[in-house]
């Protein structure tokens, strides 16, 4: 169910928006529009849904159009045309044209916002700048007092209640704007990069809190970023932005595998696989796999054979004119306790998880669901042309590298 959804979003940054607007509409460009109107177009035709619990990351260079995007959820950029759509409480209220008592609403109990800057007064205590909100919405002080706790102990940041924002370090300064977000107790939670300013190390580690505090809270994220592995890493589904028009919006893997155009490509060029891909976007189909005498062949050197159900549940494997036994795999168990056999693992294996298998075991790896039916086999030729970027969507090929064995 989406929560929020954007139509045809135009943004210029101006009282008088008309004479771009119109322009846009005979086909001019955006450097265009600002030399023959001075005005600056932020967003172009912006159409995208987020649907509750996801993570959606605007990303793009600078100058691209995704804080301009971002910002009109909570109405800090005005929506110069288009409909913006947020759901609360089970109607949908357009951000573009609610009323300002709407508007004062949203931003206090159902959007909160993280700063790249932190925002922090400076004169007040980490305790104090998170009950600011809270303070603003008119919560009892023992409310407050209940909440500030929970959300210090929530961003591990307990400890450092009463010290003030320049005796803590950056990271956990974005740590305390995080928790007076979180404070308001919004459902939509909008990030303007903030950890762009950190350093890697922090940055990394920010990241991982923020997918653990995800797990846990299951907020609606909007979160800008211009960094690619940072989007690939946090994103249910990524919008890539570019001179305020949004070029591609899919998900992680989908944009690895399946640019949109040459902008998304170069993108795309060096990201490394091992951290996006998984099982089910990197094997190939059951469909598409050597069939022959009722058996779908796992690996022609090893004269491996597989053989399944009409159900499509695996039934036996066979190497040569031999019983193969078959184990299973999931991520609570070590990759090194695996035997030299065929390994069924779940969809969602990361690639670097599955190059790992591939090496322990010496076998290709079947791809099975959690009802037990068997969606496809991951074996070197699949796992080789991931590694070196080519398109996945074509069937692997029968070549001597599809022969090849790690064993």
């Amino acid at each position: 169910m989406s929560i929020i959804r954007f139509e045809d979003v135009d943004v210029i940054f101006a009282a008088r928006p008309k004479p771009a607007l119109d322009l846009l509409d005979q086909g001019f460009s955006r450097p265009e529009i600002l030399q023959k109107t001075g005005l600056i177009v932020g967003v172009e035709k912006a159409s995208l849904e987020i649907n509750k619990g996801e993570i959606c990351v605007l990303m793009g260079l600078s100058g691209s159009g995704k804080s301009s995007l971002l910002r009109c959820i909570n109405g800090l950029n005005t929506v110069s045309r288009g409909k913006l759509f947020v759901e609360h409480e089970g109607r949908q209220i357009d951000i573009a044209s609610c009323t300002p008592a709407e508007l004062k609403m949203m931003r206090t109990q159902r959007i909160a916002m993280v700063f790249q800057k932190f925002a922090l007064m400076p004169w007040l205590t980490v305790r104090e700048n998170i009950s600011f909100g809270l303070e603003m919405q008119g919560r009892p002080e023992k409310e407050r007092k209940q909440l500030v706790n929970e959300k210090l102990e929530l961003v591990g940041l307990t400890q450092w209640r009463n010290k003030k924002p320049d005796e803590l370090s950056g990271g956990m300064q974005q740590r305390v704007g995080l928790a007076r977000a979180l404070a308001m107790d919004a459902d939509i939670l909008l990030m303007d990069e903030p950890f762009s300013a950190l350093d890697p190390l922090i940055r990394q580690g920010l990241q991982d809190e923020l997918l653990d505090l995800q797990r846990k809270l299951q907020k609606t994220i909007v979160f800008v970023s211009h960094d690619l592995d940072e989007a690939l890493k946090l994103g249910t589904r990524i919008a890539i932005m570019k001179d305020g028009k949004i070029i591609q919006y899919s998900k992680p893997e989908e944009i690895v595998l399946n640019p949109a155009d040459d902008y998304v490509r170069n993108f795309v060029a060096h990201t490394n696989p091992l951290n996006v891909l998984c099982a089910k976007s990197l094997m190939t189909p059951l469909g598409q796999c050597v069939f022959a005498r009722d058996e779908y062949c796992l690996d022609t050197l090893q004269n491996l054979w597989m053989v399944v159900s009409a159900q499509r549940h695996l039934t036996h494997v066979r190497k040569g004119a031999t019983a193969a036994p078959v184990q299973p795999w999931n991520p609570t168990r070590p990759i090194e306790t695996l035997a030299r056999q065929p390994t069924c693992v779940p969809p969602a294996t990361n690639m670097r998880d599955a190059l790992r298998i591939r090496y322990e075991t010496g076998h290709p790896l079947i791809v099975q669901d959690e009802a037990g039916t068997v969606l496809g086999i991951l074996g070197d030729g699949e796992l080789y042309r991931a590694l070196l970027g080519h398109n996945l969507t074509q069937p692997v090929p029968s070549d001597p590298i599809k022969e090849f064995s790690l064993a």
